[in-house]
């Protein structure tokens, strides 16, 4: 008897050791380069904080797909892999690397069907495009709003006060970070269209606003400036 294919399901236990794979792959790709990795002097290139973010794009993006519809095995896969070559490929092409590397983890350490593969190497080559996600699947869907998503609210608020102290700014620079946090905010939640990934993007973006307020509240001469914000 031949071995029989499963077209999606995939177990705890292969889903953990799609895990250890990626978080080992992201630490191989820092160790490998002679600085550290690249643009290692931000935290939020190590190795240990790209894992971190994609651990908040499976779940975000679990959570779409459970609400939407969308097949939550591929999602989930999907999002695991989406940035496994972040920290060793070019930006413009880490999508393209992060399928490759997917495929040939699919395709040798398990039995999952070709059309789960390709499903799954489908969303995260094109979790980069900057279109309209309605001319994606589902699947690639859920998956670019949860990586939007992770940029929105407390998580982008947090990385860009760490940011501060990088770039030598005073506290009193605060309010205007965090209006800048809420403004790219803004701009990731409009191509959000689902309506779950709109409803978690209201919550996060609420979070930043009151954030803001609060630190004009209680810091005498805190006011946030207006701020050019990058749309990358």
């Amino acid at each position: 008897m031949g071995v029989e294919i499963r077209e999606s399901a995939v177990s705890a236990e292969e889903f953990a050791d799609m895990e250890q794979f990626v978080r080992e792959y992201l630490i191989a790709s820092v160790e490998s380069e002679e600085d550290g990795g690249r643009m290692r002097w931000y935290p939020w290139h190590s190795a240990e904080y790209r894992f971190n973010h994609i651990q908040n794009v499976v779940d975000i993006s679990e959570q779409i797909a459970h609400e939407e519809g969308a097949d939550v095995d591929v999602v989930r896969v999907a999002a695991l892999f989406h940035d496994v070559a972040k920290l060793e490929a070019d930006q413009d092409v880490h999508a393209e690397e992060g399928a490759r590397v997917a495929r040939e983890f699919l395709e040798s350490r398990g039995e999952f069907a070709p059309s789960f593969v390709q499903a799954v190497t489908t969303a995260v080559e094109d979790h980069s495009y900057q279109g309209s996600v309605s001319d994606l699947s589902l699947e690639t869907q859920c998956l670019v709003e949860a990586d939007l998503l992770d940029k929105v609210g407390a998580n982008g608020t947090a990385l860009m006060l760490l940011r501060m102290g990088y770039e030598s700014r005073t506290h009193m620079d605060a309010a205007t970070m965090v209006e800048r946090v809420y403004q790219r905010g803004k701009q990731h939640a409009a191509r959000v269209e689902s309506e779950t990934g709109t409803s978690i993007a209201h919550r996060r973006l609420k979070r930043v606003q009151w954030f803001r307020e609060w630190l004009e509240d209680e810091v005498t001469g805190m006011e946030a400036e207006e701020t050019e914000v990058e749309t990358r």
